[in-house]
């Protein structure tokens, strides 16, 4: 048996048991590379620990600790608020405002991460606060900001667009634009209607329903400055603005907020790094709030995260992702070479990087594209939308984030909704990518 399958079958054995014994997939995701890269690949610890995702560590624990510090001193519950008198009451508009959000700021330049990393805890703090499922604005949020995420500006598309040129093959920028834009609209409309989007209130409202966990007695207790108003009461009384008013540590939160989203999107700097470096401030400043913040950090999850992403770099490190796409690029039916290459680039990239696999998998396409059986535009947009939707699986980045975003939730449910989603997503979209923009022959 090749070491190559080998990886495989023990990838398979471990979301089993993960399943079937209730274990932390992380921590046998982390057994699973060390006995594999040691016994199988003749890895070194270097080699194991290549494919740990610092970045994304930092990225999750640095964001998670400055909303917990924004939830702790109420800075979210203004957010809210604000949200919500922005679109005159109607909750139902705002699953959509965040979609808008997002893929606006993917758009101009923001990597999807980033765009995802600033807008996810606000968007599922007000999930929690009005009783909207968190996978419906989980979603929104992930697919607004791959929506944006291939215009001719934004990072993808510019990656994309120039894989394409140096391969020497057929594009068109706005084709691809548009098809990861409407792909992902649809999407989040269905998800939309299917999560309960039209039971949303349209109208004016004047008090939000349930938070979650605990809310009960959060909103039958007096309000101190750091919890929402008690339920039902009218806007604009002295409980509801001490709710909702700024405080100190409220102006500088979002001061930092605003930071934050400067230092990403016009200083190109890492959020992760730049979140535990303006949370940390604040904790200087607060240390009750942060002495809370730090403790409310989604550890299950960072390791959760971080254990299966270090066995998918033991397989990138092994060569086991090229061993699967050289296999499907061998296929004599360019259609159904196209058809496997699409679901390939959805499978890894739910675990991986997907401009990584986008890198790797547009050339190998090149030989069967160069024949003209198969429309160079859109093969490339194919793979494009099958390797970037499925960023909703809570083993992407963006999943990821908005897996540990989510206050009040119970997250082993929350969990298993995502990979579900996720799942769906990846036997569903690759197809329907194929038969619109592979089979015609677009290009």
């Amino acid at each position: 048996m090749s070491p190559e399958l080998i990886s495989i079958i023990v990838l398979v054995a471990v979301f089993a048991l993960a399943t079937t014994r209730s274990v932390n997939m992380g921590a046998l995701s982390f057994a699973a590379a060390f006995g594999v890269g040691e016994l199988v690949a003749d890895l070194d610890a270097d080699g194991i620990f290549a494919g740990f995702p610092g970045d994304l560590f930092v990225v999750l624990v640095g964001v998670t600790y400055l909303f917990a510090l924004a939830r702790a001193n109420g800075t979210t519950e203004w957010l809210v608020h604000a949200a919500v008198r922005l679109v005159g009451g109607r909750v139902a508009l705002i699953p959509w405002v965040m979609f808008a959000i997002t893929g606006v700021l993917t758009a101009i330049g923001a990597v999807s991460p980033a765009a995802v990393a600033i807008v996810a805890p606000i968007a599922l703090s007000f999930a929690a606060r009005y009783d909207i499922s968190p996978l419906l604005m989980g979603a929104m949020v992930v697919h607004g900001a791959q929506g944006g995420g291939f215009s001719p500006i934004s990072i993808y598309g510019s990656i994309v667009n120039g894989i394409v040129e140096r391969e020497k093959l057929p594009g068109n920028e706005i084709t691809l634009f548009l098809a990861s834009l409407v792909v992902n609209l649809v999407i989040a409309a269905v998800v939309f209607v299917v999560c309960g989007g039209l039971k949303l209130p349209r109208h004016a409202a004047t008090a939000p329903r349930s938070a979650g966990p605990g809310a009960a007695a959060a909103e039958s207790a007096p309000a101190d400055g750091d919890g929402p108003a008690p339920a039902g009461t009218p806007a604009g009384t002295p409980a509801e603005e001490s709710a909702t008013g700024l405080t100190p540590d409220r102006v500088a939160t979002l001061l930092a907020l605003v930071a934050l989203v400067v230092a990403v999107l016009a200083f190109d700097l890492d959020a992760g790094l730049a979140a535990i470096t303006l949370a940390a401030l604040l904790s200087l400043f607060w240390p009750k709030d942060g002495k809370k913040a730090a403790n409310e950090i989604s550890w299950p999850t960072v390791l959760l995260i971080c254990g299966v992403l270090t066995y998918i770099g033991v397989l990138q490190e092994m060569g086991t992702i090229d061993y699967a796409g050289r296999a499907v690029s061998d296929i004599g039916v360019p259609l159904l070479a196209a058809l496997l290459l699409c679901y390939i680039g959805a499978l890894i990239s739910a675990f991986a990087s997907s401009v990584g696999i986008m890198g790797a998998l547009i050339p190998l396409a090149v030989p069967f594209l160069a024949k003209g059986d198969i429309g160079a535009v859109g093969m490339v947009a194919a793979l494009s939308v099958s390797a970037t939707v499925v960023d909703v699986s809570p083993f992407s980045t963006n999943g990821a984030l908005v897996l540990a975003a989510a206050p009040d939730v119970d997250r082993d449910r929350f969990f298993r909704q995502l990979m579900v989603y996720g799942g769906v997503v990846v036997a569903v979209v690759p197809a329907v990518a194929w038969l619109v923009m592979v089979a015609p022959g677009l290009g």
